[in-house]
């Protein structure tokens, strides 16, 4: 009867017939087991014979030519906003607008109750005719008067009477005319229309009831093409740019692009053309503008229902790149590690020993990030297995594991601050190493996110 194996399972092992206990059977299966356990162990990837210089995956510092961007919160404004409000008091006849519709400027939107206002010109109509009667009557007497001045029938009070009744008479046809002018104003005031091409709101009073100019907003129309797009930038960041975009006409040279809530871009670049002269005491910083067309995508233009993708008021994300690529040093970020002294990679020498190599970073692109000291082009650095090695340590380079990129991936972020709880003192008080892309590793300052091209 065959002895079974014990083993941690329930299930026991058993040798089958005709198998030797030992032998070099057996040493091999042995050897050929702990090689598969290392392969495990090492996820598949990096493979080495136990007992040898652990495997890490090696590559090599690249140039690449690379575009500075930095990121920042925006939000779209319409260039024109206009309430619509009653200028008279009078009844809501009529709207003639779709609510939520685009409008051109000139069309009719409210009428309202124009009966009394008719009523109120033709009255100061008949005002007028009435002092301009006067006035030609004064003007005949005072004729009069002024001929019979010098016979013996003229006087002079009865001169100077005329005169002064012609002078009277002719203030009354201008009080007259202004008041028929104040009339028609009135009149016209009965209907509103656009003062502007955009889209309009929803109503805020209905047909039949009693507006004022106290009422308040009828509807609100905002222009719609084209739209602002404003963001606050930091002093710091402004000041940089201008130097970086100094050679290339200044911050009028930059590139501002749009990203929505979901990542995707706006297809429209926008342009700037406003800078704050004051800055914000709170904040420290300067307010942007930026230009951008906003054109109709789709709706049914016949009805005034259209869509476009820029909304008044909303929240954008915006990023100001650089007019030209730089081309610098670029590492997988995965290869960076950081501890109190600072950002560093392990470099590997000829003899395939690793040392400890300190870096300064600079922009963050995608997985990777540009390196602007304490690397040379070409130079090969551990990228996969970090955690395993220590500085003056032999090992087995190998071609470092595919990093596969998001496809939609387009913003970035700077690598000039940590992130709270990073590496060193704050975020490890060991003093211990921690691998870029876990918790210690290089995350955006404030504004900075360049790209690559």
């Amino acid at each position: 009867m065959q002895r079974p194996f014990s083993t941690a399972s329930s299930r026991p092992f058993v040798r089958p017939s005709g198998l030797p206990a030992s032998g070099p059977l057996v040493a091999g299966l042995l050897s050929a087991g702990a090689a598969a356990f290392w392969l495990s162990a090492a996820g598949g990837a990096l493979a080495a014979p136990p007992g040898g210089p652990p495997p890490v995956g090696v590559d090599e510092v690249r140039s690449e030519a690379v575009t500075g961007q930095n990121e920042y919160l925006g939000r779209i404004q319409a260039i024109d906003r206009v309430a619509l409000v009653a200028r008279v008091t009078a009844y809501l006849e009529k709207r003639l607008f779709r609510e939520g519709s685009e409008v051109k400027k000139g069309d009719l939107l409210y009428v309202l109750e124009q009966g009394p206002f008719q009523a109120a010109v033709l009255a100061q109509r008949g005002n007028l005719a009435e002092a301009q009667a006067n006035v030609r009557n004064a003007s005949v007497n005072f004729r009069r008067q002024q001929a019979l001045l010098n016979t013996p029938a003229g006087q002079k009070q009865a001169y100077d009477n005329a005169q002064a009744q012609q002078g009277a008479n002719a203030g009354q046809v201008l009080t007259a005319e202004g008041d028929l002018q104040s009339a028609e104003i009135n009149l016209a005031y009965t209907e509103i229309r656009a003062p502007v091409d955009g889209r309009i709101s929803e109503t805020s009073v209905n047909e039949g009831n009693v507006v004022t100019p106290s009422s308040g907003t009828l509807a609100t129309i905002v222009t719609q093409d084209p739209m602002y797009v404003e963001f606050s930038v930091a002093t710091r960041d402004v000041a940089s740019m201008r130097k970086r975009f100094g050679a290339n006409g200044g911050l009028a040279a930059a590139r501002i692009r749009i990203h929505f809530a979901d990542g995707s871009t706006y297809d429209q670049d926008a342009h700037l053309d406003y800078v704050s002269p004051i800055v914000t005491r709170q904040t420290d910083t300067l307010t942007l503008r930026g230009t951008v067309a906003n054109p109709i995508r789709g709706g049914d233009p016949g009805s005034g229902i259209t869509n476009r993708e820029l909304v008044d008021g909303q929240f954008v994300t915006v990023t100001v790149e650089d007019p030209k690529p730089v081309v610098s040093l670029v590492i997988p970020r995965a290869a960076v590690l950081s501890d109190q002294q600072g950002d560093y990679v392990f470099s590997v020498d000829g003899q395939n020993k690793v040392h400890r190599t300190n870096v300064k970073l600079g922009q963050i692109v995608g997985a990777d990030a540009v390196v602007t000291s304490g690397l040379q082009d070409h130079q090969k650095i551990v990228v996969d297995g970090v955690q395993r090695v220590h500085d003056g340590q032999a090992v087995s380079p190998q071609a470092p594991q595919p990093v596969i990129r998001d496809p939609g991936e387009t913003r970035t972020e700077p690598a000039d601050a940590k992130a709270a709880g990073g590496g060193g003192a704050a975020g490890n008080p060991g003093g211990g190493t921690q691998a870029a892309g876990a918790q210690g590793s290089p995350s955006p300052a404030p504004g900075g996110t360049p790209s690559r091209n």
